[in-house]
């Protein structure tokens, strides 16, 4: 019979069980409606397919059954793992809904328990971890600024692990005051009356001007009104602490007179910002703090300076180029000087405000000192590294962040020479590897302009293009310890002014032979 004949097929009806009834619902059906019943059962084959391969998926008790899942939750615990491989499973879930068969390899029980542990060794992994700091940039902010000496970890440690005079005195047996842990030790070190810490120098300015100076002016020459790291401002943080900004001087040029000009019968002190992270050279002028000082002390007012990095002994007799220290500055007539722990002090991450002992007591009273001060970890680790300061004959070997900025370029120079057969054998013949002469800094904006002589290893990507160096320092930075450098004229430079584990470094580039620069 031709197919032009035939006007009626009789087939199956969707939705009837052909099982049940045979193969026709015994309704006759136009031939134009073929297309359209046989995508209709294709979609009900393809869901039907779909509904196995999601029963067909473990369940969760199934795989907290499973043998390897027991090490995990020995050491994870069983809620954590069970979160793991329940949000495993609903991920395997979506992806067999959308991808189908394609998706099955993903979805089976030992896939889900293998990724499982992936996911919880990445978990349970400490984010913040060491690395080698080759930046050269020696008190680097992103990475922790100051190194800790020994005795400070030994002190943090003793005093993190239970119960400590934190504010009890020992004597009388009452309530005590947990500044009076380095108090004296800042009062010896600087010629201070008195003194009180904070969490770092940023909030010292900012609780002692919302403690002298609320609602009130304070003259700063517009050469200091500094920007310090994560744009943190001058003018922002006194508007924090409710203090108004009277602007006197020029960028480069600011005389006593122009402060003399300022005075008001709301003016609250005199503040000298120290230009510790810029300089401005040329055409200029400043007005020294002794004169600052007699001004502001004829006028009745107190008279403060924020060193910022800040120093307590003199840099020069290390080689270093000269900073105003501390003592000094109090010296000179301040009446209160603030200036960080973690930075050219060397110690933890702090900000100390010293000078005269009625101004520091107004300090202390404010609300805003309890939101501000710091744990007994701090304090401990600051005491210890105070406590060095007796000694400055042995500073240097004692004090990391020290020994790092003093270190002699011919040692540098040495170290590069024996890395570098290593860090060749490492890289393969696609990267050339040298020894250069580099200028290290100190950073966290102190000293500025004066950079310290050193030596990197120079890593060349022969006839590369694009972002492989780059790619060469992403791979740097997944070692086990990763390698933090920086790219300079289109090489990876890495700067050993910082690098104390040599052997460590070393024992990790065996991660590198695989590498071949071009990605």
């Amino acid at each position: 019979m031709p197919w032009s004949a035939i006007s009626t097929w009789r087939v199956p009806c969707p939705g009837v069980n052909v099982q049940e009834q045979g193969e026709s619902c015994g309704r006759a059906h136009d031939l134009s409606c073929l297309p359209a019943l046989a995508a209709t059962w294709r979609l009900k084959l393809v869901n039907d397919d779909l509904k196995a391969l999601l029963r067909a998926l473990p369940s969760i008790d199934e795989l907290l059954r499973a043998s390897a899942v027991m090490p995990l939750i020995s050491r994870y615990g069983r809620e954590l793992v069970t979160d793991i491989l329940r949000a495993l499973a609903q991920r395997a879930r979506e992806s067999l809904q959308t991808h189908g068969h394609a998706s099955l390899p993903r979805a089976s029980a030992e896939s889900i328990i293998l990724q499982a542990a992936r996911d919880l060794a990445d978990l349970m992994t400490p984010s913040q971890q060491p690395v080698f700091n080759l930046t050269g940039t020696v008190l680097h902010t992103n990475l922790g600024r100051a190194p800790l000496p020994a005795e400070a970890i030994a002190a943090m440690v003793a005093v993190a692990s239970g119960a400590s005079n934190l504010e009890y005195d020992l004597e009388t047996g009452r309530r005590g005051d947990r500044d009076d842990h380095v108090t004296a030790w800042v009062c010896r070190l600087t010629g201070a009356e008195a003194a009180t810490v904070v969490n770092n120098n940023a909030a010292a300015v900012l609780l002692l001007l919302n403690t002298l100076a609320l609602r009130k002016e304070v003259p700063v020459s517009r050469g200091e009104l500094v920007e310090i790291g994560g744009a943190f401002r001058i003018p922002e943080v006194m508007a924090r602490a409710g203090a108004k900004l009277v602007e006197v001087g020029t960028t480069n040029r600011t005389h006593l007179a122009d402060y003399r000009s300022a005075l008001g019968k709301h003016t609250a002190l005199l503040m000298k910002v120290h230009a510790s992270n810029y300089s401005i050279q040329g055409f200029t002028a400043a007005v020294a703090a002794p004169e600052l000082a007699t001004l502001a002390h004829g006028e009745g007012l107190p008279f403060i300076v924020d060193l910022g990095s800040g120093t307590l002994i003199d840099l020069t007799r290390f080689g270093l180029p000269p900073e105003p220290t501390v003592a000094a500055t109090l010296a000179a007539g301040a009446d209160l000087v603030t200036f960080s722990g973690d930075k050219l002090l060397g110690g933890p991450q702090a900000g100390i405000i010293a000078g005269r002992a009625d101004l520091i007591k107004c300090i202390k009273r404010n609300p805003l000192k309890r939101a501000l001060r710091v744990d007994r970890i701090t304090l401990a680790a600051l005491e210890a590294v105070l406590r060095l300061y007796a000694d400055p004959s042995r500073l240097v070997e004692r004090l990391p962040a020290l020994r790092l900025l003093t270190r002699p370029a011919g040692a540098i120079a040495a170290q590069a020479m024996r890395l570098l057969p290593a860090v060749r054998l490492a890289l393969g013949s696609s990267v050339d590897v040298s020894v250069v002469p580099c200028r290290s800094q100190v950073g966290s904006g102190a000293l500025p302009v004066d950079l310290l002589p050193s030596h990197a290893l120079q890593l060349l990507i022969l006839g590369a293009r694009g972002k492989a160096v780059e790619c060469l320092q992403q791979a740097f930075r997944a070692l086990p310890i990763p390698v933090i450098g920086r790219i300079a004229e289109h090489a990876l430079m890495l700067d050993l002014r910082c690098l104390d584990d040599e052997a460590g470094f070393v024992a990790q580039l065996g991660a590198l032979k695989r590498l071949r620069a071009t990605p």
